[in-house]
């Protein structure tokens, strides 16, 4: 089996962007957006859900972190999409319901070629070091349309907003890479469709 690697660039006049991910990784990361609480995140996305992460951002940070956060989010989800290929032999769905001290966080992801996005998250504080939290949903929403896949999170319990975000990036790091995964039960695409 060829490794499910794919390299999106993506240039616009409030950012520049590469992602480069290999679905069948060990974890490995080169991270550099430009918001240090970010780089922290997709650090974590790539060790936990296995998949080796090269991501590079020079985005109007002097604006804000909107256009890089949203932007790497439809980047991403564009690599994702094209890593996975013809979707035949993965398992489509994923979840995953992680801890982190007090917070407890659910995941689930369907790799079914429709964008959904679902989100149950409040974050009492506007900032967590330099990444504002208003931005989690729209990195997530930017995820799942540009990956055309379901995405649902809800933090369950939680008061610490950095574990409250770093559990949200873990647990979907883990809910995809059960998706993504495959299992010789499955002959073509799960789907009673005949295509995802």
């Amino acid at each position: 089996m060829d490794n499910r690697i794919a390299s999106v660039t993506r240039n616009t006049k409030e950012t520049q962007i590469t992602v480069t991910i290999n679905i069948d990784g060990t974890g490995t990361s080169d991270i550099s957006t430009g918001i240090g609480f970010f780089d922290h995140m997709l650090e974590g996305f790539a060790r936990h859900g296995l998949f080796d992460l090269t991501v590079k951002v020079t985005g109007d940070l002097n604006v804000d972190g909107h256009h890089t956060v949203e932007d790497t989010g439809i980047v991403l989800g564009q690599a994702i999409l094209e890593a996975i290929g013809d979707k035949k032999g993965i398992k489509r769905y994923g979840s995953k319901i992680l801890p982190m001290d007090e917070t407890l966080v659910m995941s689930a992801v369907d790799l079914c070629g429709r964008p959904y996005f679902v989100m149950d998250a409040e974050f009492n504080a506007p900032m967590v070091g330099d990444f504002d939290t208003q931005l989690v949903s729209e990195f997530f929403y930017a995820v799942s349309y540009a990956a055309m896949m379901n995405i649902h999170l809800r933090v369950i319990t939680g008061y610490n907003e950095h574990h409250k975000i770093e559990a949200i990036f873990k647990a979907f790091a883990k809910s995809l890479d059960e998706a993504t995964c495959f299992d010789p039960r499955i002959k073509d695409v799960l789907s009673t469709k005949g295509a995802l």
